[in-house]
């Protein structure tokens, strides 16, 4: 298969995989308390269906989906609902939201789910409920809800090609790398319901050239399924290959416009561990209620990818893989080059979460003092999405954000390529978050600020209308009231209509 080669990226990062990919995927234990932040998706935070006190069942709903970008909850176990409050939760800016807390009773008791033996006699629409209703979310770390995805998609674009993207160019995670390994038949068979819920000619799922053995155990699923439209591929170990337009562009040539999505171009893209949540959903009965994440790092014992109940506590895996070393420094969601600092290991694990990394002091450089911008433009050469990351930094750090969103600002992913380049150190993605988050902000006073001028004028033109109206009917009453004669000119018509007759009645006589 012919391959194409996306602008910049780093082709010899460090990888730091062998610490945790060599050993099988272990399931780790229930922890005492399992805490679920109300919002684990991109759209509305969903709402609590379950009130303190309630007992609960692993698979039971305990969270619905509010509005249309929404996702539902359910609980990793059985038990009581504790506490339904603020809690910590896992993002850059350390705030607190509304959680679910269910202390778990041991037994760990579920609703039975209901197996389906033939994926192909439900209609698209039956399909993509049971998506939706099983509160499945991009597990590669986009976390939006993968129901409307398929939904919008299978309904209004024609999709000619689905990809299935195994590439984990980042290094420490190889939660993919792991699943790929072990589960390649259950991933393929999500692969199917995939293509048939889309109509998508062929399906290509891809993986990194440094992992043979994936790529065998790969290559061994798709032969037993006999299905010709499915095609493993190896694909050359370029961080960020892993990213969605690079991704495509590795494999079909095809760019993603900005502004637009796959789809626009007939290509869903969609994680192999979010392809997996679907094939449980499917073909098990199976609500998303836990994940393959990667425990890694010199801060932690034993490196290891666990099978985690979604909301388990941070230090519960770390006690599992047998604590702290010396060496931790700092706790990081997801890897060294996309991931963020975390306040404290009582965090729960979410929907997102694919890698908790336990950093030492030269795994998570945090000192590096930055110096003036030379403009050597090597930030530029390495920028995957082919921006201007120079001049985004100006343009940001001067507060002109309206000229760094022309410059295609929002096209950043953020990979971190123009930091690890920067000769000056200059932490340039955390600039361009600033800059993201303030133009958000702007256009969201700006989207209240329209809504205050509409209802004003609003409000002007009806009180102007009702004026108008008022004064026309003052005009058509006084008209009327001149048309009529004056009430003299009555009284002498009638008098002399009187006169008139007696004077006629006078001559008669």
């Amino acid at each position: 298969m012919k391959l194409w080669r996306f602008n910049g990226g780093l082709p010899s990062l460090a990888e730091h995989k062998n610490e945790s990919v060599n050993l099988p995927i272990e399931v780790a234990t229930v922890p005492h308390q399992l805490i679920y932040p109300l919002r684990q998706h991109i759209g509305n935070a969903a709402a609590s269906l379950v009130n303190v006190g309630d007992s609960v069942l692993r698979g039971q709903k305990i969270a619905d989906a509010q509005g249309l970008i929404s996702a539902p909850i359910h609980a990793g176990s059985s038990g009581t609902v504790t506490s339904i409050a603020d809690h910590l939760i896992p993002h850059p800016s350390g705030f607190s939201a509304p959680s679910i807390t269910i202390e778990t009773d041991g037994l760990d008791n579920e609703i039975v789910p209901t197996p389906c033996t033939n994926f192909r006699e439900l209609s698209i629409s039956a399909l993509v409920d049971i998506i939706r209703e099983a509160g499945i979310v991009g597990l590669g770390g986009a976390a939006f809800p993968t129901a409307i995805k398929l939904d919008n998609q299978s309904r209004s674009r024609h999709i000619e090609t689905l990809i299935l993207n195994g590439a984990e160019c980042e290094p420490y995670i190889s939660c993919d790398d792991r699943l790929l390994k072990e589960r390649a038949d259950r991933v393929i068979e999500g692969v199917e319901i995939l293509l048939h819920m889309l109509g998508a000619k062929q399906a290509i799922l891809a993986i990194e050239d440094n992992v043979p053995d994936t790529f065998t155990a790969i290559q061994t699923a798709v032969e037993n399924n006999h299905n010709s439209a499915i095609t493993g591929v190896q694909i050359p170990t370029i961080y960020p290959t892993g990213g969605e337009k690079q991704l495509i562009k590795t494999l079909t040539g095809k760019e993603v416009p900005s502004g637009c999505i796959p789809a626009d171009i007939g290509i869903v893209s969609i994680n192999v561990g979010t392809v997996h949540a679907i094939q449980q959903a499917v073909i098990e009965g199976k609500p998303l209620t836990s994940r393959i994440i990667t425990v890694t790092g010199e801060g932690v014992t034993k490196p290891h990818n666990l099978e985690v109940r979604i909301g388990t506590p941070i230090q519960h895996l770390i006690t599992f893989c047998d604590g702290y070393t010396k060496h931790a420094e700092r706790l990081i969601m997801g890897g060294p080059m996309m991931g963020f600092a975390l306040l404290n290991d009582e965090i729960p694990v979410v929907k997102a979460t694919n890698c908790i990394l336990v950093a030492s002091q030269h795994e998570a450089i945090t000192s590096k003092q930055a110096m003036p911008c030379i403009r050597c433009g090597l930030c530029a050469s390495a920028c995957p999405a082919t921006l201007l990351p120079q001049q985004l930094y100006w343009h940001s750090q001067s507060e002109q954000l309206e000229k760094a969103e022309k410059l295609n600002l929002f096209d950043c992913i953020e990979c971190g390529c123009c930091d690890v380049v920067c000769p000056s150190h200059i932490p340039l993605v955390q600039h361009f978050r600033y800059a993201k988050s303030a133009l958000k902000v702007q256009k969201h006073e700006k989207h209240l600020s329209d809504i205050a001028r509409e209802r004003f004028e609003s409000r002007e033109t009806r009180l102007a209308r009702d004026k108008a109206e008022r004064a026309e009917r003052s005009r058509k009453k006084k008209a009327a009231l001149k048309s009529k004669p004056a009430k003299e000119e009555i009284d002498a018509a009638i008098t002399r209509s009187k006169q008139k007759k007696q004077s006629n009645e006078i001559g008669e006589n």
